[in-house]
């Protein structure tokens, strides 16, 4: 486990917003659920793909002349890619003057992810902050992460889980193992909603938020707030009793709806269904704050 290899689309550095301090968030590629407000769509494919930023392209046809599967062809507006063609060679990327093509989606080991952790070794100790696994879904990588987070304890930097806990047993033990604090998301209690809405239904996650509660692991409860999805008075309530039952002592965030996502859709070969739905207001995120803190839950709104 020391030297793993797992798929990341990003490293994050000097990361505020996903955990304590200042932080470095890894963000693995893979996710097994469908959320349709999805703000990393890059990070659902557990390949590597190839990502097209129509706005920069000079439509040269460089990327059609070189691709030996034919897999881009010129359009009007640019190039359209056959993603069924495309085997990821990366040819088309290395000729593009415009760099509207680039690959999402990188093997790497720990040890190439460790050097890069431990440049900011000093802003961790100095703001108390640490090192955030993300995705996609990082229980569909436990043996990577369980890699990184096992070096930084050995170097005693903080660990923080970001999960929707969709994952299993096994999985979420591998990950445990070397965790300070979970991220963990909460979006619907239906399970027939959950379902059609996600694609998976809910009994796998709040199994698993009760072994992390029963491993007394410290907790966040995130709440992504989607007008008209999963915003109603019904389902926050019924959040807030799996929050007091199952970890009493958890800070639930809300997380409000926001599209800043949504032009990666396209980039690739994914289209964005929530075009027309309107962000939150501040009173829509005030009764969301209102149903936890008066069940006596800590709450925040995140920004």
């Amino acid at each position: 486990m020391n030297n793993t290899e797992g798929t990341v689309f990003n490293i994050q550095r000097y990361s505020i917003d996903d955990g304590p301090g200042i932080r470095t968030t890894v963000f693995l590629k893979g996710c097994p659920l469908r959320c349709p407000w999805c703000s990393n769509p890059e990070s659902q494919n557990p390949h590597p793909e190839l990502s097209y930023r129509y706005t920069s392209c000079k439509k040269c046809g460089a990327c059609v002349n070189v691709c030996p599967n034919g897999a881009p062809t010129r359009t009007e507006d640019g190039i359209e890619i056959d993603r069924a063609r495309c085997v990821v060679c990366g040819a088309c990327v290395k000729v593009c003057p415009a760099e509207a093509l680039k690959i999402s989606g990188e093997s790497m080991t720990t040890d190439k992810v460790f050097k890069l952790i431990r440049k900011d070794a000093v802003y961790y100790e100095t703001s108390g902050g640490g090192v955030t696994c993300s995705g996609g879904e990082i229980l569909s990588q436990p043996d990577f992460v369980a890699s990184v987070f096992s070096r930084c304890k050995e170097e005693g930097i903080h660990t923080c889980a970001d999960t929707s806990g969709f994952g299993s047993p096994e999985a979420l033990d591998k990950v445990l193992a070397h965790t300070d604090l979970v991220y963990f998301d909460l979006k619907l209690t239906d399970a027939q909603r959950h379902a059609e809405l996600i694609g998976v239904p809910p009994d796998i996650i709040l199994q698993n938020l009760r072994t992390i509660a029963a491993r007394g692991i410290p907790t966040v409860i995130r709440v992504p707030l989607v007008p008209g999805l999963n915003d109603s008075d019904e389902n926050l309530h019924a959040i807030a009793t799996i929050a007091a039952e199952i970890v009493p002592d958890a800070t639930v965030h809300i997380l409000p709806y926001h599209k800043y996502g949504a032009n990666k859709y396209a980039a690739v070969g994914m289209r964005y269904t929530l075009d027309d739905l309107a962000e939150n207001t501040p009173e829509n995120l005030a009764r969301a704050e209102t149903v936890f803190t008066g069940r006596g839950i800590r709450c925040e709104v995140s920004k």
